[in-house]
């Protein structure tokens, strides 16, 4: 029974993962399609075509961090034990999250920041939150790599019992 279920599960990350990847290829396509569908028309303003290369550039960002996500499903999910085996694969794992996360927050800020700026400054103030919330991730994973690295040197070197 824990072989069937075993199997099930790691059918269900497959087909997940794959899925993700699926959709995230779908994602740049489009992206690229959209742009060079603008590209031609001659009725676009320079600053809409500038905005939705931003947006583009966006999605592409996004797609990259769902195909990172379906990596990592594969890798450690369905192709090795299901969990972390060290405080170094942790941290690493987390570093490539946050910074995923950070860096789509951070472009989606900037494509709002030009859309508030050349429709109504008013909106402003959101976009920029989103820029600041990108620099406390950054900070905080700063800080998590900072306590993560004292926490690996005391496994690596264990203390001596008196």
């Amino acid at each position: 029974m824990k072989k069937v279920l075993n199997t099930l599960i790691t059918s269900s990350y497959m087909f997940s993962a794959l899925s993700l990847f699926a959709i995230a290829v779908m994602i740049m396509g489009w992206s690229v399609s959209e742009v060079f569908e603008q590209l031609f028309n001659a009725s676009l303003q320079k600053s809409e075509f500038v905005a939705i290369m931003l947006q583009a550039v966006g999605a592409i960002v996004i797609a990259i961090a769902i195909i990172d996500v379906s990596k990592y499903m594969i890798e450690e999910e369905i192709f090795r034990d299901k969990e972390l085996r060290s405080p170094k694969e942790a941290r690493e794992t987390m570093t490539k999250v946050i910074v995923i996360i950070s860096i789509a927050v951070g472009i989606e800020g900037l494509v709002y920041i030009f859309k508030a700026g050349s429709e109504n400054i008013t909106l402003l103030p959101y976009p920029a939150v989103l820029l600041v919330v990108s620099v406390i991730l950054i900070v905080g994973l700063g800080i998590f790599q900072k306590l993560s690295l004292s926490t690996e040197k005391s496994v690596r070197e264990p203390k001596l019992k008196d």
